[in-house]
């Protein structure tokens, strides 16, 4: 609908939509009752979609044409789906390394040993060094998150936590003090510093 307003500058010719057809030069006569004559009407729908390997949080999936119908009949919008990661027990993520915490007694980490780790496909059996300190870190190459554009994956980070003793019964302690003696350590002089089992637990957690 055109209209034509006189100005003192000229006339000035403007339009705007009918109000009777709201622009799509027809109507109905006999709207339907369920969408008015809009041509569409409000329901759910469940949808499945495919979660590609190697996504993380925050990104989206477009699912095309699976949005809300245009009105009239026109081309429905797009759907967008937005990614949110769960907090796993075991495994924390940065980018496509995974990581987490094991932890070996302080007798195993000394003379090593083998640990079964549980990773995303199977389970993997990785030898523990003797001599291992604690906060040391092993990798196991090509077993972490799958990239998103490309081949590969990326690799899994084992933490090793060494837990010392908190107590010890009189033949344990009899053993560990021989143990020291065999290694030249002055138990008194230990003692006198704080204790040797204590110096012993700092020691394993990284103190001087």
């Amino acid at each position: 609908v055109q209209s034509v307003q006189r100005t003192f500058l000229g006339q000035v010719v403007s339009a705007r939509p009918c109000t009777v057809c709201q622009g799509y030069g027809t109507t109905i006569p006999h709207p339907c009752p369920t969408c008015a004559g809009d041509g569409r009407v409000r329901t759910r729908r469940s949808l499945t979609v495919k979660i590609p390997a190697g996504v993380e949080d925050g990104m989206r999936i477009r699912l095309a044409q699976q949005g809300e119908v245009g009105p009239g009949g026109g081309t429905a919008g797009d759907l967008y789906v937005e990614i949110h990661e769960r907090p796993h027990d075991v495994y924390s993520r940065k980018g496509d390394d995974l990581h987490c915490r094991v932890t070996v007694p302080m007798t195993a980490a000394a003379l090593g040993t083998r640990l079964t780790i549980k990773t995303l496909d199977s389970e993997e059996t990785v030898d523990v060094k003797a001599g291992t300190q604690p906060g040391s870190t092993l990798r196991l190459r090509a077993r972490g998150v799958p990239h998103l554009r490309g081949t590969g994956r990326g690799d899994l980070y084992v933490h090793l936590d060494v837990r010392t003793p908190s107590k010890l019964d009189a033949e344990q302690e009899r053993m560990l003090r021989e143990f020291a003696k065999t290694r030249g350590e002055e138990v008194a002089e230990l003692t006198k510093q704080g204790g040797f089992f204590s110096r012993m637990r700092d020691a394993f957690n990284g103190h001087a």
